[in-house]
C-alpha cells in the first residue's frame, strides 16, 4: 500500500470569504453552515461589533461583525451578505457564533507551503488571531484562528446574550 504524497497530507481546507474588500479564511472544520443574512435581532447594551442574535432552529446564536471588531468601517448588508456559523471552543465548551461576511468565495485546499507567517508588527499590535497568510497570487488571504478572534471575556458576554433571550435555548453545542 502506498502512502499519500507529503504535500497532500499537509493540505487543509479553508472557507474563504470577503470582509471589507479583503479575503479571509477559516478552517472548514470549524464551519458548521452558511446562511443568508436575514433577521438579526439587535440586543441593547452590546458592543457595536455584535450585530445581534439570530434564531437558528431554536438556538440563539450571536452574530459578530468582524469588520467592526477589526476596526474597519461598517459595511451595508447586500444581497451577497451572509452569516457563517462557526464553532468556537472555550476550554471544553463549544459555542456557536455567527460571523458576518460580505460574501463567501470558495472552499480551498491550502498547502502548508502556501502559508506564510504573520509578520511582526511590533509588541503593541496583537496578531494572535491570525494563523498565517495564505499566498493567493499577488495577494494574501488572512487565515483566522477563530478561537482567538474573541477573548474569553467576549465569549462569556455572547453566552449571556444567548441565555437572556426568552423562549430560546443557548447556543452551546456538545463538546
Amino acid at each position: 500500500m502506498t502512502s499519500a504524497p507529503k504535500e497532500a497530507m499537509e493540505q487543509r481546507q479553508y472557507l474563504t470569504f470577503i470582509l471589507s474588500d479583503e479575503e479571509y479564511a477559516i478552517s472548514i472544520l470549524q464551519v458548521k453552515e452558511i446562511i443568508g443574512y436575514d433577521t438579526v435581532t439587535a440586543v441593547p447594551k452590546t458592543p457595536r461589533w455584535i450585530r445581534g442574535v439570530i434564531n437558528l432552529r431554536g438556538n440563539v446564536v450571536p452574530v459578530v461583525d468582524l469588520a467592526i471588531r477589526f476596526g474597519m468601517r461598517e459595511r451595508p448588508v447586500t444581497k451577497t451578505s451572509c452569516i457563517i456559523i462557526v464553532e468556537w471552543r472555550l476550554e471544553t465548551q463549544c459555542i456557536l457564533m455567527g460571523v458576518m461576511a460580505d460574501s463567501v468565495s470558495q472552499v480551498m485546499d491550502i498547502s502548508s507551503e502556501d502559508i506564510r507567517p504573520v509578520p511582526a508588527f511590533g509588541t503593541l499590535i496583537k496578531m494572535d488571531y491570525l494563523q498565517g497568510m495564505a499566498q493567493m497570487g499577488k495577494k494574501f488571504a488572512l487565515l483566522l484562528n477563530i478561537d482567538k478572534v474573541l477573548s474569553a471575556d467576549d465569549v462569556m458576554g455572547l453566552e449571556e446574550i444567548s441565555t437572556e433571550k426568552n423562549g430560546l435555548r443557548p447556543s452551546t453545542a456538545p463538546a
